[in-house]
């Protein structure tokens, strides 16, 4: 039997799903109850439970005109939170999660002696791994069946070992789904990656919750105004879910484009964070 968070999220992500298609028609709560099987009573409870804001008002953030008016605020946001490191709006998780790149040995290795511990948990978009080394976090992921996630880590560190331990670092890195982030420790990542794509990451790190960024804008930022191709594939790297926000990423249009575990995740990860910074 699924765990009840999952069965949550799943139907908040089939009325996500729903609301993304039909944001124009502003579909009402009676018209999203139905969609997810639930009375309108019970489907507004759970919405708000899970969101912390109503459906009609998480309809209005994941919408085109809500995308297209945080784009244009964030020009100069980014651009301040890029310089100083500083989202302006608190002490949230993009000041204290801290890069540190594998060593060259270690890149080209496989994670030879690298000892990983992984662990398996829920989070409020659905069920994740977290891998960590002896200097933080090494990987998050999303996943639906825990076999191929843990082969999909594997294959990341083929030359590791690996043991299934909840360590102190995944505590943690977990905390930042349900805890006063002004309250937790430092994270610390551990990351493989080459030098453009830890620059890449480091940059997602500077977008302020619940404010949004284009591929466009973060090649600018690193001086590389062409690199938007480049830039959109080292965000599909991205080997640390949430944690680095490649969902703050849409297209200069306002679409929200593609995400690596999913786009009803990526819109739900959007209205979440604008519900809370809201809040």
């Amino acid at each position: 039997m699924k765990a009840q968070e999952e069965i949550n999220f799943n139907r908040i992500a089939k009325a996500i799903s729903y609301i993304k298609a039909n944001f124009k028609t502003q579909p009402g709560l009676e018209e999203i109850a139905e969609k997810v099987n639930l009375s309108p009573f019970h489907f507004q409870r759970l919405f708000s439970e899970w969101a912390g804001t109503t459906p009609k008002r998480f309809l209005q953030y994941i919408s085109i005109g809500y995308a297209k008016e945080m784009l244009k605020e964030n020009q100069s946001l980014f651009d301040t939170a890029l310089a100083t490191g500083l989202s302006g709006t608190g002490r949230l998780h993009d000041l204290f999660v801290n890069i540190e790149g594998m060593t060259p040995g270690e890149y080209k290795n496989g994670g030879e002696n690298l000892y990983i511990n992984y662990s398996f948990a829920e989070s409020p978009f659905g069920n994740v791994i977290v891998a960590s080394t002896s200097k933080g976090i090494c990987h998050i992921a999303f996943y639906d069946d825990e076999n191929i996630a843990l082969a999909n880590l594997q294959r990341l560190f083929p030359a590791a070992s690996y043991q299934q331990i909840l360590d102190k670092e995944q505590q943690n890195a977990l905390y930042i789904f349900s805890h006063d982030w002004s309250k937790l420790h430092q994270i610390k990542l551990h990351l493989k990656g080459t030098d453009f794509q830890l620059k890449v990451w480091e940059a997602l790190l500077k977008i302020p919750m619940g404010r949004l960024a284009t591929y466009g804008s973060i090649a600018k930022q690193l001086q590389n105004p062409n690199a938007s191709r480049a830039v959109g594939t080292a965000i599909g790297d991205n080997p640390v879910a949430f944690l680095i926000p490649c969902h703050r990423v849409i297209q200069s249009s306002g679409a929200l484009g593609g995400y690596h575990w999913g786009v009803n995740r990526k819109t739900a990860m959007i209205g979440w964070e604008a519900a809370k910074t809201s809040a």
